[in-house]
């Protein structure tokens, strides 16, 4: 996609999520967006195209680091649960406790009994968040092979993407089919008519940023609310005020505007 036509529509797709932004205040509503798929599926910029022009206060975003030896003592869904949305929150789980169904579960990091016990109950889970008035959706984004290797070479080869390579995105490369017999599993069992999975093609990032805000937009209920005319009022006379000299360090210049 050309970028001129990218930036026209996303332009217009942000006042949209403004307006649903303000909706969600207005009528409290609850929203969680969860966010999966593969290492350089375009998570990252995924949300950064949802969140850049709505207020932070609002569109929360949570990406948890690795469970502390004490969470890891706690029943497994326990340390999502307080990132939960409240009213007129919305939510943004940068990966979540799918993490058990996919990446603890081909990395090892959990036994085969913990994964198989994740997806029977979380089901469950998800119909006691929307029965609770949550407004969940599930987003899997999906790239061939051939663009999540074009990606991490960018990757190894950009001095501005390098942190983004992992030891274990490394590890992760090479069992391309455990990641995709895991994912299927967890399509089968946690793919419900109350929480079901959407699946985005996002080998073409500015495509699959427009498709999936677009989608987003149509599966919340929001209705744009009535906006007033504004006029700024006057400003105050100074009234003597003169700016002083006072001894600032200011930073250099070496860009101006010209």
């Amino acid at each position: 996609m050309k970028r001129k036509k990218y930036d026209h529509e996303l332009r217009r797709l942000h006042g949209e999520l403004v307006a649903m932004q303000e909706w969600v205040k207005d009528t409290g509503a609850k929203v969680c967006v969860v966010f999966e798929g593969r290492d350089t599926a375009g998570k990252g910029g995924m949300i950064k195209a949802i969140t850049e022009r709505v207020s932070p206060r609002v569109f929360r975003v949570v990406a948890l680091p690795a469970p502390s030896d004490r969470e890891r003592s706690q029943m497994y869904m326990q340390r999502y649960v307080p990132h939960l949305p409240g009213a007129g929150d919305v939510v943004i789980f940068d990966r979540s406790w799918y993490n058990r169904a996919g990446v603890e579960r081909v990395m090892g990091f959990c036994t085969e009994d913990q994964a198989d016990g994740f997806l029977r109950v979380v089901p469950g889970v998800e119909q006691a968040m929307v029965d609770s008035g949550i407004i969940l959706i599930k987003y899997w984004l999906e790239v061939t092979p051939e663009e999540q290797t074009r990606r991490l070479e960018s990757r190894i080869n950009d001095p501005r993407k390098v942190w983004k390579l992992s030891d274990l995105d490394l590890k992760s490369y090479s069992r391309w089919y455990d990641y995709s017999r895991a994912r299927d599993e967890m399509f089968r069992k946690t793919d419900t008519a109350w929480a079901p999975w959407y699946v985005v093609d996002n080998n073409d990032k500015k495509s699959g940023r427009l498709n999936l805000i677009t989608h987003l937009l149509a599966t919340v209920p929001y209705q744009p609310l009535k906006t007033s005319d504004v006029t700024l009022p006057r400003r105050q006379k100074a009234n003597g005020y003169r700016e002083p000299s006072l001894p600032v360090v200011r930073i250099p210049t070496p860009f101006s505007a010209a």
